[in-house]
C-alpha cells in the first residue's frame, strides 16, 4: 500500500482566498452604495410628503376663513353693497399678514354713523401670520380663547398676493389690499431639510386662490 501524500490534497490558495475576498467586498460595497441611494430617496419622498401635507392642511384652514371675510359687514344701509372684510393699513395686512373681519352670528344691524367692522365675537375677526422663528402660521382672534393658535409647524414662509377686480374684471394685483380686493392668493413655502446625496436648497411650494365672497365685485357674479 502506498502511503498517502497529504500535501498532494486540493485546496485553496492564498492568492485566491484574497481574489474571493476581494470580490465580496467590492460585492458588498456596491449593495451598501444601492441601499444608501434608496435609503437617501426614501428619507427625500418621505420629506416632501410631509411637506406638502403641511402646506394643503395650512391652505385648507385659511382658505375657509379667508372666504368668509366681510360675510354680513356692509357699508351703508343697503345690505347689497358688501365689504370685502379685509383691515387696511399700516401693521394690519400686507404680503406676509393678512387681518380680516366677518359678522358671522349675523346680530350687527346697520345704523348711521356706526362701523360696519365692530365684530367682537370669537372667529369674526382673525389675523394670520407667518412667524419665522417657530417655522409655523399663526392665527390670532382677540376675541377668541385662546387668542392666539398654531395652525401647523415647519412651514418657511407664507405670502398673500391680493387681486384687486372693478365691474369688468380685474384691474391689478398688489403686496397690499384695497377696498376692491376680491380675490387672495396663498402661497406657503416649505424650506426642506438637508439629505444625504440629494440635492440641497429643495424646497416645496403650495398656492391657493380664495374668492372673497362677500366682496362688492363677487356678490354681483352670481
Amino acid at each position: 500500500m502506498q502511503p498517502t501524500n497529504r500535501n498532494s490534497e486540493a485546496g485553496f490558495s492564498l492568492i485566491e482566498l484574497i481574489v474571493a475576498m476581494t470580490v465580496m467586498l467590492l460585492l458588498m460595497g456596491v449593495v451598501s452604495v444601492l441601499l444608501s441611494k434608496a435609503m437617501s430617496v426614501r428619507t427625500r419622498e418621505s420629506q416632501t410628503s410631509d411637506a406638502l401635507a403641511s402646506c394643503e392642511s395650512a391652505l385648507n384652514v385659511m382658505s375657509r376663513e379667508i372666504s368668509n371675510s366681510g360675510f354680513g359687514l356692509h357699508d351703508s344701509a343697503d345690505a347689497s353693497k358688501g365689504t370685502n372684510g379685509i383691515i387696511m393699513g399700516a401693521g394690519e395686512s400686507d404680503d406676509h399678514r393678512i387681518h380680516f373681519r366677518a359678522n358671522l352670528t349675523n346680530s350687527q344691524a346697520y345704523s348711521p354713523g356706526m362701523d360696519p367692522g365692530d365684530t367682537t365675537d370669537p372667529g369674526e375677526e382673525i389675523t394670520y401670520f407667518h412667524d419665522a422663528a417657530t417655522r409655523s402660521i399663526v392665527r390670532y382672534d382677540p376675541h377668541g380663547n385662546p387668542q392666539t393658535a398654531v395652525v401647523v409647524n415647519g412651514i418657511s414662509n407664507v405670502t398673500f398676493k391680493y387681486w384687486n377686480y372693478s365691474g369688468t374684471g380685474i384691474i391689478s394685483s398688489s403686496a397690499t389690499p384695497t377696498s376692491e380686493t376680491a380675490r387672495v392668493e396663498i402661497t406657503v413655502d416649505v424650506d426642506l431639510d438637508p439629505v444625504p446625496g440629494q440635492p440641497n436648497n429643495r424646497k416645496v411650494q403650495y398656492r391657493s386662490q380664495v374668492n372673497l365672497r362677500n366682496a362688492q365685485y363677487m356678490l354681483h357674479q352670481y
